[in-house]
């Protein structure tokens, strides 16, 4: 039990830890911590496209159900937005994950979502880590029932209704309007993973002409990380950046499809900060509301709350955190600049699914390329990056107490205005421009964030950043 460890966004191993023995002790847990909280609710348990995670969930699922919960099944793998929708949803008392999101082939990993389809906040994971035990299971009479189901309907009626509601200028209270994407040409990326039939689908439902890349399972991923960032995309930008396609936009979403990526013919891979930034301005087109951003997200946000007579609400890095935020601030946006977002009116768990449907919706209304240059006309333009440092996770602590004497007074020439300790450090300058250090929460590293007004800035203040840290770990 030891080796179970629940980080940023549940436990993640390789296969030689995450064995099929832990991941009942998980499910055991999982179901203690249920019944203590007074749920006897059903409950879901979900799975991405690796070869082991269908196995490891009807595991879980045989555990749960031996506790007495009757455990909903999908059809087959599934994005993780589908199985928080299905909570809230149906009225489940939660569910389980099976997944390791953008992680290589030989990770995987589970994660429990609450009853109320939002990720699962400390004092949650804490209690289930405590209660790990071996799985006791009820007599057979007693024991729940395991039905398989679709879920990826209603979570797919249930995007549609969310942006429609944005196309039709009627909120997220509206009564949903329909989502016409006739006309545009959109390339998706499904990286092998749980996106795939899902997101193309759901694109194509809407009237968009889908041209389908990587929307094959394949349990190694293509040899790759399913993770959507400029290197893992090289396929998807040239066919969307050839001067001579026909394709408006692309679409990429992480191996269970919680995240999203979007390319442009301009721009390639478009920055995760400038796709926030743009989606932000399209929603207050046609509704009202605050924004909820992470401490590493963009401050374009900020300026564009601004000029809408809106607040930013700022939170430590992690989908949890936004979460929580949306729901104390009901704020219309949030998200962070690793790409995972959600929007009022829908489950508050990153979806990329949904937002792929609200990027081709924004898209077509405006596209991405001319909105990310007015609002860089109008709010000046930025520029952000960052760097990750090896650091033992038996060292961030004190590395981080060692930093807290060593904040200078100035980065690159620029005085530190102020010193934001929500998550890690987060140094103000004179000029505008930030840099942060933090922490890692899934891997043995410290990274170091900025931004400025642009490329040749950055890069300094990330060199600068680095020689900081360095000599402290």
């Amino acid at each position: 039990m030891d080796q179970i460890a629940f980080g940023t966004d549940g436990w993640r191993a390789t296969l030689d830890v995450f064995t099929d023995e832990r991941v009942r002790i998980v499910g055991q847990a999982v179901a203690d911590h249920l019944k203590a909280a007074g749920h006897d609710e059903p409950v879901a348990v979900g799975y991405d496209a690796r070869e082991t995670s269908e196995g490891f969930a009807e595991s879980l699922a045989e555990v749960l159900a031996g506790n007495g919960f009757d455990v909903l099944l999908p059809e087959r793998d599934v994005p993780t937005p589908v199985i928080a929708h299905a909570i809230v949803d149906r009225g489940l008392a939660g569910a389980c994950m099976v997944t390791a999101s953008h992680n290589p082939p030989e990770y995987n990993g589970v994660k429990f979502i609450p009853h109320d389809g939002a990720p699962a906040l400390p004092d949650v994971t804490e209690d289930v880590v405590d209660r790990l035990a071996e799985p006791e299971l009820l007599p057979e009479a007693e024991r729940g029932e395991v039905s398989r189901v679709d879920l990826v309907s209603s979570h797919a009626e249930a995007a549609r209704a969310v942006v429609g509601n944005v196309a039709a200028g009627t909120g997220a209270g509206g009564p949903g309007g329909g989502v016409d994407l006739s006309g545009l040409t959109v390339a998706y990326d499904a990286m092998h993973g749980s996106g795939r039939g899902v997101t193309d689908a759901l694109l194509e439902s809407a009237g968009a002409e889908v041209v389908r890349l990587r929307c094959d399972r394949d349990v190694t991923f293509g040899g790759d990380s399913p993770e959507p960032s400029a290197e893992h995309l090289g396929e998807l930008a040239d066919r969307v950046t050839d001067p001579e396609s026909d394709i408006d936009l692309g679409v990429a979403n992480d191996g269970d499809a919680d995240r999203i990526a979007v390319v442009t013919p301009d721009r390639g891979v478009l920055d995760a900060n400038l796709f926030y930034a743009a989606c932000y301005d399209r929603l207050l087109e046609t509704d009202a509301g605050p924004a909820v951003r992470t401490v590493s997200t963009t401050f374009l946000v900020d300026r564009i709350a601004e000029a809408h007579g809106e607040e930013v609400y700022e939170t430590p890095v992690g989908f949890k955190w936004v979460a929580e935020a949306m729901g104390d601030h009901d704020a219309l946006f949030g998200g962070e600049e690793s790409g995972g977002f959600t929007l009022r009116g829908h489950v508050r768990e990153k979806d990329g699914v949904l937002m792929a449907l609200l990027a081709a919706s924004a898209h077509a209304a405006e596209p991405f390329d001319d909105r990310v240059d007015r609002l860089l006309d109008e709010h000046g333009h930025i520029a952000a990056g960052k760097v990750s440092l090896d650091c033992p996770d038996e060292r961030k602590e004190a590395v981080l107490d060692d930093l807290e004497d060593h904040i200078p007074e100035a980065v690159c020439g620029s005085p530190v205005a102020k010193v934001v300790t929500l998550d890690g450090f987060k140094l103000l300058l004179e000029n505008g421009s930030w840099l942060l250090v933090r922490p890692s929460g899934t891997e043995p590293k410290l990274r170091v964030y900025a931004e400025a007004d642009s490329d040749a800035a950055v890069d300094d203040l990330l060199d600068e950043g680095r020689d900081i840290v360095e000599p402290l770990i």
